[in-house]
């Protein structure tokens, strides 16, 4: 009859009973350790080299929900409570509080990471996180992120919200791909959205409107563009294009300054806040060609591999001319015809050349 009892089911079972009476027991000591420990210290822990919030803050904001923490019993320290205050704050992305048995309470804070920083057409100044979430200005703090400005739409409402314009997307999209990519990031200073709704880059190096259009095929256009700054930069130097178009699929279509233009001086225009050290010196051009040098080395040495097809490069020269009557439209049907160039507000201005009348 002994031999029928199954004594491997009866050991678990008492094996697990053994294990839920030490969790009952090991709790009960915590519980009662909670009761007669003291917070002894609060300890605040913000990684990273963006300080938009800082420590005094947040102990600020521990003191305003809960009191004096420091000398109050653990087991009356809401927990849960400080870290729901904690993520209501628009600087931050996530919030660990918990504390340990010597009475030390931890706080552990991520902040929120801008990708962008928008002066949309009605004044509002804000960011774009990585997450694609719109947060406010910060008094203690200005991020070294791309500006966008020009005709955005996407308005704020103080508050951390999404984004509810196509438009927004794709300037989230655009400032997402240009800071994971260590070229375009050096070589691509500003985003603007001109008349027509498309998204022009404004470069460090180089004198011209780069026309992205949208975000769609982001990938492709840009490599489009590395392919025509290795082709054609070498050769005809950094400020011969007026306009580099990159909306059309596998296609570059160009338009080249007038040569008997007079060409005026670049006015700055500040910005207080991010803009101000913006200028363009010679050491960061001397870098973006050399990145551009090493991109073409690779490519070279990968010749062998299967490749996507070139760009096809359409230029278009403007003829000088003594009469506005007698201008050749460009033959392409895909070129743009030039315009000058809007003014972004509170931003870095690439201006276009007068023409000689």
């Amino acid at each position: 009859m002994l031999s029928s009892v199954n004594w491997k089911m009866i050991l678990k079972c008492f094996a697990w009973l053994v294990c839920l009476a030490g969790v009952v027991v090991l709790m009960s000591f915590i519980s009662v350790k909670k009761r007669e420990v003291k917070c002894v210290k609060v300890e605040i822990l913000i990684p990273g080299a963006d300080n938009f919030i800082e420590r005094e803050e947040i102990d600020a904001i521990l003191k305003q929900g809960q009191g004096q923490l420091v000398g109050r019993n653990l087991e009356q320290i809401n927990i849960h409570a400080i870290e729901e205050t904690l993520k209501a704050n628009p600087y931050i992305a996530f919030a660990k509080v918990f504390v340990d048995m010597d009475g030390v309470l931890q706080v552990a804070i991520k902040q929120r990471q801008p990708v962008l920083r928008v002066l949309n057409a009605g004044g509002q100044d804000y960011y774009i996180d990585s997450n694609g979430l719109k947060m406010p200005m910060s008094p203690n703090f200005t991020a070294n992120v791309l500006v966008a400005s020009g005709n955005i739409l996407e308005g704020f409402s103080g508050k951390v919200d999404t984004l509810l314009t196509p438009m927004g997307a794709d300037l989230y999209k655009t400032a997402l791909f240009m800071k994971k990519d260590t070229l375009w990031d050096a070589q691509i200073e500003q985003l603007f959205v001109n008349d027509k709704h498309d998204i022009e880059l404004v470069p460090r190096v180089g004198n011209q409107r780069i026309i992205l259009g949208n975000a769609d095929s982001l990938e492709t256009k840009m490599n489009n563009l590395l392919a025509f700054y290795k082709q054609a930069m070498p050769t005809v130097g950094w400020n011969a294009y007026k306009t580099i178009n990159l909306k059309y699929t596998n296609q570059i279509v160009c338009e080249k300054y007038d040569s008997l233009a007079v060409k005026k001086a670049k006015p700055v225009v500040a910005d207080s806040t991010a803009l101000a050290n913006r200028a363009i010196d010679s050491a960061i051009k001397n870098s973006i060609q050399d990145e551009i040098k090493k991109a073409a080395a690779a490519s070279t040495a990968q010749t062998a591999k299967p490749t996507t097809p070139k760009p096809v490069v359409a230029t278009t020269n403007k003829p000088a001319t003594t009469k506005p009557a007698e201008k050749t439209p460009a033959k392409t049907a895909a070129a743009t015809t030039a315009k000058e160039k809007p003014k972004p507000a509170a931003t870095k201005e690439k201006t276009d050349t007068k023409k000689n009348k």
